[in-house]
Formats: structure tokens, sequence, C-alpha cells
């Protein structure tokens, strides 16, 4: 130690300011050292912790989304959420909308589930229907085979006992006017709610006076059996055919092919879907037949008669009595309601049905008052089979 002291002052260094030399020089590395060490340890607390958030957040959206999200995209690819009727007819669609849903229908004939073709009875009425307890009975153990809808008044609210066919049967309605194009939208109404429930086949348009002649079993097979649809479509000559044509539908629609048929029908799905699909007949008919030209009785039968005449049977499924004359047909009360009266309808009937002549020639008969109720009631079991 003294030599080395010795040698330090023989080169004229002083001792102390040596030691505070190699002090200075070993400080700075070990503060570096420290803030490395202090640096790493902060880059790895990072990492471990946002691999930890992402990890919680995972975790977290997996146990919240089930709950939620999950249960609609299982809904949807659930098949019976496509083919499921409405469980409540009254919607807020407008009409625009109500038949752009109404015309989404298969393109593949063969379907992936077991499906019953069902009949649409679609009534077009004012309010009550007073008749109801007698179509109760007729459609009583039926109720895979049909579906029913009212286009009522949108004032009038409905009262049907839960036990009723009609029961929550009525549809979103407008106003109608007798002899004008309102009447055929609610009828276009009408085969558009049908049209949602994908299992219905066969659309018929009845009224609050309209009657079944035969038992449902003996209808579902002579409609559902038909080639055609049964809507009335003939050339009438005189005033209130051809009279009744202006010439300003042209060229949509020219002389020759103006058609005049019943108001009351029934038509395919095929058929309905082309009502509901047209804007190219509606207008014309819209703006050139008004009173007296009365569009329920032309619109129809001249589009189609244009479009699938072949679909035709050029005849109606409901009979009516013209031969009091006037503007509207014979209505039958009480008093009018025997065995005789039947007798008459069913007797001399003569028509083709698939081609075959065929005595069965209507289906359902108006008008009848609502005090024929009664009388019918005790008639039907033994008259009309049901």
């Amino acid at each position: 130690m003294t030599q080395s002291r010795v040698v330090a002052m023989e080169e004229g260094r002083d001792p102390a300011s040596a030691i505070r030399t190699n002090l200075s020089r070993a400080l700075p590395l070990r503060l570096i050292l420290f803030c490395l060490l202090f640096l790493v340890m902060g880059i790895g607390l990072s990492i471990i912790s946002m691999y930890s958030a992402r990890f919680f957040v995972v975790q977290h959206i997996s146990t919240v989304t089930p709950s939620t999200i999950q249960p609609c995209f299982e809904e949807a690819n659930r098949i019976e959420s496509w083919i499921r009727p409405p469980s409540n007819l009254m919607h807020t669609m407008n009409d625009t909308e109500l038949f752009w849903r109404a015309s989404f229908v298969p393109q593949i004939k063969e379907y992936p589930f077991k499906r019953v073709p069902k009949i649409a009875f679609m009534f077009l009425t004012k309010g009550p229907l007073p008749l109801a307890p007698l179509w109760d009975r007729f459609f009583e153990g039926h109720e895979r085979q049909y579906s029913i809808y009212v286009h009522a008044l949108p004032s009038y609210i409905a009262g049907y006992p839960p036990s009723s066919a009609f029961y929550r049967r009525q549809i979103p309605s407008q106003m109608v006017e007798w002899g004008k194009m309102r009447m055929c939208e609610a009828e276009r109404r009408l085969i558009a709610n049908a049209l949602l429930d994908i299992s219905n086949e066969w659309f018929i348009l009845l009224s609050e006076f309209c009657i079944p002649l035969h038992n449902f079993s003996i209808i579902y097979r002579y409609i559902s059996r038909s080639r055609h649809s049964f809507m009335g479509s003939v050339d009438e000559l005189g005033p209130y055919g051809r009279g009744r044509y202006d010439q300003r539908m042209e060229p949509e629609v020219t002389l020759s092919q103006w058609r005049k048929g019943s108001q009351w029908f029934e038509v395919n799905k095929r058929l309905a879907i082309n009502i509901i699909e047209d804007t190219t007949y509606y207008p014309k008919f819209k703006e050139f037949c008004r009173p007296a030209c009365y569009v329920d009785e032309h619109y129809f039968p001249t589009m189609l008669s244009i479009q699938f005449p072949h679909l035709l049977a050029n005849r109606t499924l409901t009979w009516t009595d013209w031969s009091r004359g006037g503007a509207h047909p014979a209505t039958f009360g009480k008093a009018d309601i025997t065995e005789g009266f039947f007798k008459k309808i069913f007797e001399g009937q003569l028509c083709l049905y698939n081609s075959q002549s065929s005595t069965v020639c209507y289906l359902f008969a108006r008008k009848f008052a609502p005090s024929a109720l009664d009388p019918l009631l005790g008639l039907t079991s033994k008259v009309l089979g049901y």
C-alpha cells in the first residue's frame, strides 16, 4: 500500500483523486444496468397486462353474447320460422309493403317438410258475420285444411268467442266503396294477407251473406282436384258488358279482350300472386273503369283471361238468384229456407269440371239474411251434409 502511494506520488497524482475517479466510473455503469432492468420489467408488465385485458374481454363477450344475439340467429336459421303462419293477423304494413312481402314464394315445387295444402276463406264484409255459427259448424274438425281472413270496416271490432273459427281472424283494413277500385283493393289485401301463410294453396272470396252448399270434405276435394280456377270471364255484348269499355285503356286492354265476371271467385296460388303483383292493369282500371263501369266485375276477369286463359274455368262457384232483376241479387230470409228451396238450387246444374260434364257446379250460395240462420242450422245436417 505504501509502495503504491509512493508510486502515485512519484507520478505526480493525488491518491484521493484517483479513488474518486474509479468511483465515478463505476456509478454510471450500475445506474445504466438498473435502468435497463427497470425498462425490461416495465415492458414485461405491459405485455402481460395487454394479454390479460384481451383474455378477460373475450371471456366477457363470450358469456354475454349467447343470451342476446345468438337466439336471434338460431330463430332465423330454423325452417319453422319461415313456414309458421303469422300468430297475429294485425300488422303495421301498408299495402305496398304487404304486397311486396306476400310475393315471396318458393321456386322449388318440392317442400322440405310435411305440408298440408289449405284453402283460404276470405270474407269481404262491412262488419259482423251473422251466419258465423253456420260456418263454425261447417269448419269443425278440419282445422288443418283451412284458414280464415276477414276484411271488415276499420271501425268494426269483432267479438267472436275463442271457440269460433273467426276468432282473431280480422286483418288490417281500409274503407271500401261498392263498384269502385277500393273494392278490388280490399280483395287484393285479403289475398296478400292469406299469402303470408305458405300453406294456403287456394283462395276463395266470400261475403257475409254466403253459405256453403256442401260439407267441407266435398268442397276441399272439388277445389283441390280441379285443374282450373273458378272465375267467371265472359265476353258479354250490350251495355253491361262491352258497353262499359273505355277505349283509353288501350293498348293494355283492347275491346276484344274486355271481360266480365262475378265478383265472388276462387283462384289458385299462381293466380293469387299474379293479382297482387299487377302494376300494368291496375292503373288503367282505376282511372277508366268507374260507375257505371263496376271494376270488381271486370278487373280480375279481364286481366287473368289475357294472361292465363287456360287456367280459368270461366264460371263462378257461388250461386245467386238474379231473376228478380235490379242491381243486386235476391236476398233470402227465414221464410225461404226449406228443403224445396235447396232442391231447386241443386236440380238442373250442369257444367264442365276438368273438361268433363258435372252436375255439381256450385259450392256456395248467396244472399242470405241474418233471419235465415236458425232454419239453416235446422236443415244443414239433413240437406247440406254438415
